[in-house]
């Protein structure tokens, strides 16, 4: 064998090597999974614990939630007997950061905040530089003490929920702070910003916090629900006012937001109704909507237990699809009492379409709220349309995925529906450029064509570069 010859197959087997030993999702996005620990408690099959999370289907994973010790501005365990593991305690911190060891891709952050905590001794402490600095320092040692890759805050929300008016501000100072004291232990830090126009006006200086958040993490939900006494959509990518998604992202990135680190939430869940009339947007809703028996949460239903109700037949649920708000409508009509129960959520589909619009805009990446409300067990039929909207444009061709597994079906559709997002807007770009090609000249002066790479989109050749890796390894 000459040394070219041993070369080549040192190369290749290299390569396949590398690829034998990846982890994780096999596209170069964000996928931020929030697994809410509380979630454990849940009664009979919607109880999730860590044993339950599959770190090959995220990129990041979000323990939510720690909380702030306001007598002495340091993060605290919420759950301490769920967190640590003093007091025969189940060391939940230190079972989630574990997963690292064989899935070397992922990253661990500690999410301090959340609604329950409210937003006013956020407020107060990040008022005050000397109480800032004590909470900085806190945060640094306790991501490190627990072997945590990086700090999530969910101060839900600055300015607002007996907030101040000097919070947007403030937050800045808090963020660039932590910032400096994170990155020389090359820790990440990111935040969960809402979602509402007014909201983000009034909350975040975003091109500031652009500057020191590794990733912004925007919860794209609860646009509407039964607080509004009638029936609305709860993630709509689209609507006829500025609660929608389309909105959210366009105005982060006109505010100074970079695309790139804009990580755009997708709910596991519904919002419920229950109306007297046909269960339609608009209609009036009762004050009092329906929960299920999971969450046990009135207004809300999880994924798990949407499609629960979809596929017992016996149930008497039909669904439609909204495609001026791409969500999913679930209805039952009660004769009885002439009474609609309504669910209005993001289903496979929804779920898809909205990954074409976030490589469409050249997003960072996705992130879930929260992954214990899939169908982490597989329990539920699955969706059929998941892929209507794609390849729908002339000359381009997509191959769909045949699902092996059954579980975690929405977060299975985010990854699924990156990749194919970007090869059918890789594939789109050079049916154009083909067009404007054919319209001019081709080659140089002495009729040499151009380069084949160049009109080859990216998607394609690292998808022959890996098969060749495989083939290769195969016969070697």
């Amino acid at each position: 064998m000459s040394l070219n010859q041993i070369l080549n197959v040192m190369c290749f087997a290299a390569c396949c090597m590398a690829v034998a030993a990846r982890t994780g999702p096999s596209h170069d996005k964000v996928v931020v999974c929030y697994l809410s620990t509380w979630a454990v408690y849940r009664p009979n099959r919607g109880s999730y614990s860590i044993d339950n999370f599959d770190p090959n289907l995220c990129t990041h994973v979000v323990y939510a939630f720690s909380g702030l010790d306001s007598k002495t501005d340091t993060i605290k365990s919420l759950d301490p007997w769920q967190d640590l593991k003093d007091d025969y305690g189940k060391g939940g911190y230190e079972h989630l950061t574990s997963l690292k060891k064989n899935h070397p891709h992922l990253k661990v952050t500690l999410a301090v905040g959340g609604w329950n905590e409210g937003s006013k001794n956020y407020s107060i402490m990040a008022a005050d530089p000397s109480r800032r600095k004590r909470f900085v320092n806190s945060a640094l040692d306790f991501v490190r003490k627990f072997n945590f890759d990086g700090l999530d805050l969910d101060w839900e929300y600055p300015t607002q929920r007996d907030g101040e008016p000097e919070d947007r501000e403030n937050f800045v100072h808090l963020v660039k702070e932590l910032k400096d004291v994170l990155k020389p232990h090359n820790l990440l830090l990111t935040s969960a910003i809402g979602a509402s126009k007014k909201v983000i006006n009034e909350a975040y200086n975003v091109r500031e916090l652009s500057k020191y958040l590794d990733f912004l993490h925007i919860m794209c939900y609860d646009y509407g629900g039964n607080w509004d006494r009638k029936i609305t959509a709860n993630a709509p990518l689209h609507s006829d006012d500025d609660l929608n998604v389309e909105t959210t992202i366009k105005h982060l990135i006109k505010l100074g937001a970079s695309p790139s680190k804009i990580v755009m939430g997708v709910p596991f869940y519904g919002r419920t109704f229950i109306t007297e009339s046909e269960g339609n947007y608009g209609d009036p809703s009762s004050e009092v909507p329906f929960q299920g028996p999971f969450t046990r949460e009135n207004g809300f239903l999880g994924y798990n237990e949407i499609c629960a109700l979809l596929s017992n037949r016996s149930a008497k649920w039909t669904t439609t699809w909204d495609s001026a708000t791409s969500q999913g409508i679930a209805r039952f009509r009660d004769e009885t009492t002439g009474e609609t129960k309504v669910v209005v959520y993001d289903s496979t589909r929804s779920i898809a379409k909205k990954m074409r619009f976030a490589m469409e805009h050249k997003l960072g990446g996705i992130m879930t709220w929260s992954i214990d409300t899939d169908d982490f067990l597989g329990d539920c039929d699955m969706e059929a349309e998941t892929f209507d909207d794609f390849g729908n444009a002339a000359g381009v061709k997509l191959t769909f995925p045949k699902r092996v597994n059954s579980n975690y079906p929405l977060l299975r559709t985010i990854n699924e529906g990156i990749i194919i997002a970007l090869d059918e807007i890789d594939q789109e770009n050079a049916i154009r450029e083909s067009e404007v090609d054919n319209e001019i000249s081709h080659g140089d002066e002495n009729g040499n064509g151009g380069n084949l790479s160049s009109a080859v989109p990216t998607n394609v050749l690292v998808v022959v570069a890996s098969l060749s890796c495989f083939v290769l390894c195969r016969f070697l």
